[in-house]
């Protein structure tokens, strides 16, 4: 392949990027820049220009997909075979090594591999083996990826004691995880990152024969490594320093899973000599888009600066909606997307709804499904699919139906009563004699002497009496039949804390729907959501769009406590990383983007006022489009009967008042009197604020 298309249709620092060889370098890539198309034209480079052989550059990503997609392009810029090279994840790279080295650690070659559910299988087991709490299971789990991923042992973390804060319990299971592990010659996935890294370390030579193995380390995503893949970078570049690595640290989002940020910054100071080349072209969006994202991220500290900019245009202002609560922000985001699919600016697939929290999916699906529009859910489970929905939905069936034995398969032993497998044989082997349903069958041997169940007799006798108790009752709507349930089954007792949380909004939805409507509603949803449609929006969370872009984006529930998270108001490193979130879920946006918060949003069955999101007052205005749809709530006061002394913290609806701090703003709400007046207040440029008058120091202005 000749030099000219190699490089062909690149910017300049693209093709400085790709030439750039003889000391490390660290790529700053903002958000649809290229990259892609940098790394595996530097990849090509090397072999054809530098005359590098393939097995000798080894590059890493972090998911198989991406990994699949560099070798595929690869192949196309080479005409060869690029299977067998050093092209793949962090975990496949270390597993390759291992198999090769691991002995020296004291592990057989043939070491088995603990996939997440091998992981929470013997982490449970382990859990029971101390009574320690079984639910704990997925948190545990998750704080061990962590240490492992910033390189503690079980030896140090028990050594340091919980400074970081995890108790004494974490360490014990931690230690015989490790344990356990070992003695069934087993690695999880850190592992195979973290054993690498000790070899490496422990064993010079070997690290020597690798480091004179490879000429060229390239690695992508390099904003999402952690510190113990940090640490193996440093110790296969120390012989020859030829690194180059892609990321952008606007981009970090995955601090949960031990991702550490600070990795791009110390680079320049572990790496001497590195070049830093930014490529801040965007193929991807409006400058609308790249200057209202940049101006959110921007208040960051401690970042790399980059100024993104693009050859498409302005486009389309982004637009800004504050809306009264949830559902009306659904009902907005539906009949959008449908008058634009109408007008024929895009078809389905080119729209996707990101939001922070998996919980905001409900109501968004509703508001799709009232307008006949097609969906899907990405890197997740359809709210109406997930196990402890289906499961509540399942015995609010069974009392409706008692013959419905897809239900009652489901639920006879959920939560666990000890009714196995080989139970429900046999009660379906009693019902085909019978010709009678499940239920009925189960009814009937409960009544009787049939000794073929009559160790585990008392178990049905229980789930009967629940069932029979249950379609006895009078229920005004299904929220009432489904309290009803959780309370005789003990149901949330047995599920972690999210996923009780679905079944409590699950319940909150449904407070004005009767049980009869509520179960034809539910069969629509799985009959619209199995159809798999070709042409759908896409709902995922803004995690999960990493990676991805589409024409259209709806970014929802911009309020304080969701975006930023609640969890992340109290550390400036986590503040920072929901600025991050934002701007990643914003630059996924090709042509148009919408935003939008809620005055009210309902939160496990209790609707609370939201503020928007801080993020906002960020925004540029001259590049947006403001719009408000909220309905004022007049109170009428009879101004007659307050005392004069109160009168003065009186404001009217559409009253303009002063903040010291705000400015000038609009009041839209107002209730109470005295002491106990409240206003809810428009700022712009700030936003929307509930204050209370007499602390906030406002003052009325007469314009």
């Amino acid at each position: 392949m000749a030099k000219d298309l190699l490089l062909e249709d690149l910017n300049e620092p693209q093709r400085e990027a790709i030439m750039h060889t003889g000391s490390p370098l660290l790529v700053l890539a903002g958000a649809g820049s290229g990259k892609t198309r940098v790394i595996t034209r530097k990849f090509a480079y090397l072999v054809k220009k530098k005359k590098l052989s393939p097995m000798s550059i080894f590059t890493v990503t972090f998911t198989n997909r991406a990994a699949e997609e560099m070798k595929h392009r690869i192949c196309g810029l080479l005409s060869m075979d690029v299977k067998q090279t050093w092209i793949g994840t962090f975990h496949s790279q270390c597993n390759k090594i291992l198999r090769r080295e691991i002995k020296h650690l004291g592990y057989k070659s043939d070491f088995t591999i603990y996939d997440d559910e091998d992981q929470c299988s013997l982490i449970r087991h382990i859990l029971k083996e101390l009574n320690i709490y079984e639910a704990l299971y997925k948190g545990i789990a998750s704080r061990i990826s962590i240490l492992k991923s910033s390189l503690i042992t079980p030896e140090n973390f028990l050594y340091q004691g919980d400074g970081f804060g995890f108790d004494e319990k974490l360490g014990r299971v931690y230690m015989r995880y490790q344990d356990e592990l070992k003695r069934s010659d087993a690695l999880d996935f850190d592992d195979l990152i973290l054993l690498t890294a000790r070899l490496f370390e422990e064993h010079p030579k070997i690290c020597a024969k690798y480091q004179r193995s490879f000429d060229y380390i390239l690695v992508d995503e390099f904003q999402d490594t952690n510190l113990s893949q940090y640490r193996l970078l440093q110790l296969m570049a120390a012989g020859q320093n030829n690194i180059c690595v892609v990321g952008d640290d606007d981009q970090s989002i995955y601090k949960f899973r031990g991702a550490e940020v600070n990795n791009i910054r110390n680079f320049e100071k572990d790496f001497p000599g590195l070049k830093i080349i930014k490529l801040e072209q965007n193929y991807r969006s409006t400058q609308n888009i790249l200057d209202v994202s940049g101006r959110v991220i921007a208040s960051n500290p401690n970042r790399k600066e980059k100024r993104l900019w693009t050859d498409k245009g302005c486009g389309d202002k982004v637009c800004y909606s504050m809306l009264g609560n949830e559902e009306e922000e659904a009902k907005f985001v539906a009949k959008t997307i449908k008058d634009l699919y109408l007008k024929g600016l895009h078809e389905y697939s080119d729209v996707a709804v990101l939001y922070r929290i998996n919980l905001q999916s409900r109501a968004i699906e509703d508001g799709l499904r009232a307008e006949g529009i097609p969906y899907h859910v990405l890197s997740g489970v359809s709210f109406y699919h997930r196990k402890e929905i289906k499961d509540v939905i399942a015995y609010i069936k069974l009392v409706a139906n008692t013959d419905d034995n897809v239900s009652f398969r489901r639920i006879i032993n959920s939560p666990p009563r000890g009714i196995g497998i080989s139970t429900l044989a046999k009660i379906e082997q009693e019902a085909k004699k019978n010709s009678s349903s499940l239920y009925n069958t189960v009814r009937q041997i409960v009544k009787s002497n049939n000794s073929v169940l009559s160790s585990i007799k008392e178990r049905l006798a229980s789930f009967v009496n629940i069932i029979d108790l249950l379609r006895q009752g009078s229920y005004k709507n299904a929220a009432e039949l489904m309290k009803a349930v959780l309370n005789k089954t003990n149901y949330l007792d047995h599920l972690e804390e999210e996923r009780a949380q679905n079944v409590v909004d699950l319940i909150s939805s449904v407070e004005n729907v009767s049980v009869h409507n509520f179960l034809d509603r539910t069969a629509l949803v799985a009959v619209a959501e199995t159809d798999n449609p070709v042409s759908a929006v896409s709902l995922m969370t803004l995690h999960s769009a990493k990676g991805l872009e589409f024409p259209a984006v709806f970014l929802v529930g911009l309020e304080e406590g969701i975006l930023p998270y609640f969890k992340a108001l109290e550390e400036s490193s986590d503040m920072e990383e929901e600025r991050r979130l934002f701007y990643v879920g914003m630059t996924r946006a090709k042509e148009r983007l919408f935003l939008s918060s809620v005055m009210r949003r309902r939160f496990y069955s209790k609707v609370q006022d939201q503020e928007p999101s801080r993020f906002i007052k960020d925004i540029p205005r001259d590049c947006c489009q403001w719009i408000e749809k909220i309905q004022p709530v007049h109170h009428c006061v009879d101004k007659s009967k307050i005392p004069a002394d109160q009168k003065i913290s009186l404001f009217d609806i559409g009253c303009r008042v002063k903040h010291p701090f705000w400015g000038i703003g609009v009041v839209r709400e107002c209730s109470g009197i005295g002491e106990n007046a409240k206003v809810t207040v428009n700022f712009p440029g700030i936003g929307v604020k509930r204050l209370v008058p007499s602390i906030a120091n406002l003052e009325r202005v007469n314009i």
